[in-house]
């Protein structure tokens, strides 16, 4: 299609002193990771360490796409095992009644095709999803503020409130406006929300968005429900494991197409894309059975073996713009870092049955 945004490499644009940010936003991270495993004597993951449900599926492309939508892992029909897991965003484990966005990560099996990384040798298509269409630090420098406050954070005795008391005696307003959007985070159904890349990726031939929509009755049913999260910390494995266990579900995976860089910029994950401009066109069904959605063996195997990385990706859905590539690099460290001090190898799984009951 004439209008939709050709993909070439040149529509990246590294800004300015990016590496030498990057590389303070991963120190900073792993000191706040070291804090986390020194106060627990277990490692999580930097983001969405808490987990609400590990579920498995199928994703299915079902007939020939338009030429715009078949594209790279799209360009066909076909059928792929998923393992989905569902989290709450902070990186250590709090209650559920904490204001959190919700990520629903897709791990697609048996995917053919270069991968971008060099020393990734696994068949899988990971798809980092999260209940809002873009992300308040949306710019290397703005990761980099909200970082350095999380890490504030860390060190303050009084922890969140206290260095946000703090953060008051001396403003930085585009920290507070960034702060202010991550704590209106509802508390609905996380089944009923529809989740984002919020940043791009490159979509074949062209740049897309990608998005996983309520499709079937009984998800759709939850869609801004809310969850009394009170004296209930665990609220969300709960009405997911109870979900699981009476229903199947049904969710849209779609794709974005960026017509104008001016627009639906790249390296600015904060400006949402309008879908007046660009609407979310559907390019497969995932569908998931009936479950066990959270069994001892499961969470186990999701939460300390499973790795869910945007960069586990082939080259036709490679990441795009500056918080991808920071991504990149604190993604593949606190991975690291987490597999290495738990004594867990990480393994990307090549069947589905890898996945315990």
């Amino acid at each position: 299609m004439s209008h939709y945004l050709k993909y070439a490499d040149s529509l990246e644009v590294t800004q300015m002193d990016e590496d030498a940010v990057s590389h303070q936003i991963a120190e900073s991270m792993a000191r706040v990771g070291h804090a986390v495993f020194s106060r627990h004597c277990h490692a999580t993951r930097n983001a969405h360490a808490r987990s609400h449900g590990i579920l498995k599926g199928e994703l299915a492309i079902e007939g020939l796409l338009p030429a715009h939508l078949a594209q790279g892992l799209f360009s066909k029909p076909g059928r792929y095992p998923v393992v989905i897991r569902l989290s709450s965003s902070p990186g250590e484990i709090g209650p559920d009644s904490q204001p959190a966005a919700r990520g629903f990560a897709i791990k697609i099996l048996g995917v053919a095709g270069n991968k971008v990384l060099p020393d990734d040798s696994g068949h899988t298509q990971d798809f980092l999803l999260v209940n809002s269409p873009s992300i308040a630090f949306g710019d290397v420098r703005s990761y980099q503020r909200m970082q350095d406050f999380l890490e504030r954070v860390e060190h303050d005795p009084d922890g969140m409130a206290g260095a946000a008391a703090k953060l008051k005696r001396s403003p930085d307003p585009k920290l507070e406006t960034m702060l202010a959007e991550v704590l209106r985070a509802n508390s609905n159904h996380i089944l009923g929300e529809t989740f984002y890349s919020m940043a791009a990726v490159r979509f074949g031939e062209y740049v897309a968005k990608i998005s996983a929509a309520p499709a079937s009755d009984e998800v759709r049913a939850l869609t801004g429900a809310p969850v009394d999260t009170r004296h209930r910390p665990s609220a969300f494995r709960d009405i997911v494991v109870d979900f699981f266990r009476q229903y199947g579900a049904v969710y849209s995976l779609r794709a974005q197409l960026c017509t104008d860089l001016a627009r639906m910029p790249i390296e600015n994950a904060a400006v949402v894309w309008d879908e007046s401009v660009s609407a979310h066109q559907i390019i497969a069904r995932i569908t998931i059975p009936r479950q066990e959605a959270y069994s001892p063996a499961r969470q186990a195997y999701g939460d300390e073996v499973l790795s869910f990385n945007p960069w586990h990706a082939i080259e036709a859905h490679r990441p795009l713009g500056s918080i991808m590539r920071i991504r990149r690099k604190v993604y593949e460290q606190s991975s690291r870092y987490r597999h290495a001090v738990n004594g867990e190898p990480r393994r990307e799984p090549e069947d589905i049955s890898e996945l315990p009951d």
